[in-house]
């Protein structure tokens, strides 16, 4: 049960506002951009909405797990505060993808910042009762992310409103009441709600492969992927930021009726992920225990140690298919290509991936490296999927942006 889980669809699904400013601003109508904007935020506000709606609903779904007493009590409270700052958190992702389509990339690392920053002193006041505020614990690290969140879309906002970093790459868009259309947030809706399933497919079966899988194995095993998840996310999350980066370029080549120049870009942004996941990934190999000290110095078991050393040295393996992955689904995003892209990972992800894993570590006595195998296996057959789908030049009879708009 995790809130960042509800979070990833409506996330997901306001990335396509990247996708059709990139394009835009490759066409030359940049003035076209703000009704985007204005999307998302709808988009934000309507699973801001539903997430209230569904706070009743979180008790009840806990009570389906067995927690005790205590826990049960604590995760409902946390969860409840944190479904308060899903607008807050999908907006900060739509005006961020907008700045992005306009060259402006800056914008939502500063938000990000100042979010982070809040929510770690307030985390300071408000979990540990400091400068006079009441000691809340678990509700007050809810409430301190909460309020983070929501002093990073206010900046965002301020940013939008005082046209701030418009300026990139070529002239800001005109300051001008955005004729929104039903009709064209419906083709956001159509485009940017696959993408949204995209991520929320993928990390639902994730948390099922770590929560029952895994889980089995025990909590050395458990301990241990999560320190290789976190030390994973320092590939990966740059990796991400270039492949958006470049899905950029491919959207604003698109735009300008270059679909010839998407593959030369494609070839930059494999090169440098690789690079960097490869490097990455090579270190996993030379000082294995020392990035689990780094990660998790409180638990030195040997058979922590043991696992973890197995399963990171394992995870190098991924680092290159993983690059291949993210950067060509983030250029057939950049296209408009989000239904295919959702249903290879519905049939991957949900028919292969987790009941293979299930069936090696359940009923093979897989172990950890079984599990780990399945996973490399997965993300093998997902780039490999993508890499057809772009040869297949599908993505370039898609048309995201209509005519009369360009």
């Amino acid at each position: 049960f995790n809130v960042f889980l509800f979070m990833m669809l409506p996330m997901g699904t306001v990335f396509i506002v990247q996708s059709f400013v990139s394009q835009l601003v490759g066409a030359g109508d940049r003035d076209a951009t703000p009704r985007f904007a204005w999307y998302g935020i709808i988009i934000a506000t309507i699973s801001g909405g539903v997430a209230l709606a569904m706070i009743p609903l979180i008790d009840p779904l806990l009570g389906l797990a067995e927690f005790s007493p205590e826990v049960h009590r604590l995760m409902a409270e946390y969860m409840a505060i944190r479904m308060f700052s899903v607008a807050a958190v999908v907006g900060i992702e739509a005006l961020g993808n907008w700045y992005g389509g306009l060259n402006n990339t800056w914008m939502a690392l500063v938000a990000s910042v100042i979010s982070m920053c809040s929510d770690l002193f307030l985390n300071w006041v408000l979990i540990y009762g400091n400068l006079g505020a009441p000691e809340m614990g678990v509700n007050g690290a809810a409430l301190s992310s909460t309020i983070g969140s929501f002093i990073g879309v206010a900046f965002m906002g301020l940013a939008f409103w005082r046209r701030w970093g418009m300026a990139i790459g070529g002239p800001a868009p005109v300051r001008k009441r955005p004729p929104l259309s039903w009709r064209e947030l419906r083709r956001v809706m159509r485009f940017g709600l696959p993408n949204g399933a995209n991520w929320f497919l993928e990390f639902a079966a994730f948390q099922l492969f770590v929560n029952v899988v895994l889980a089995s194995l025990g909590d050395h095993t458990l301990a241990a992927l999560n320190v290789v998840i976190a030390i994973n996310s320092v590939s990966f999350m740059p990796a991400f930021g270039l492949a958006s980066a470049g899905a950029i370029l491919a959207g604003q080549a698109i735009g300008r009726g270059d679909k010839d120049a998407v593959w030369p870009q494609v070839k930059v942004t494999l090169y440098v992920a690789g690079t960097w996941m490869g490097a990455i990934g090579a270190l996993y190999f030379v000082a294995p225990e020392r990035l689990l000290q780094l990660f998790d110095s409180s638990n030195s078991s040997p058979e922590f140690v043991r696992v973890g050393v197995t399963m990171l040295v394992i995870s190098a393996a991924w680092q290159l298919f993983d690059a291949i992955g993210i950067t060509l689904s983030e250029t057939l995003r950049a296209a408009g290509d989000t239904t295919w892209t959702a249903g290879a990972r519905l049939v991957l992800a949900w028919a292969v991936f987790v009941p293979t894993a299930y069936v090696v570590v359940m009923s093979y006595d897989g172990g950890p490296v079984g599990a780990m195998l399945c996973l490399i296996g997965y993300l093998a057959l997902l780039s490999g999927a993508f890499a057809y789908r772009f040869k297949s030049g599908a993505w370039r009879k898609i048309e995201l942006i209509e005519p009369k708009l360009v």
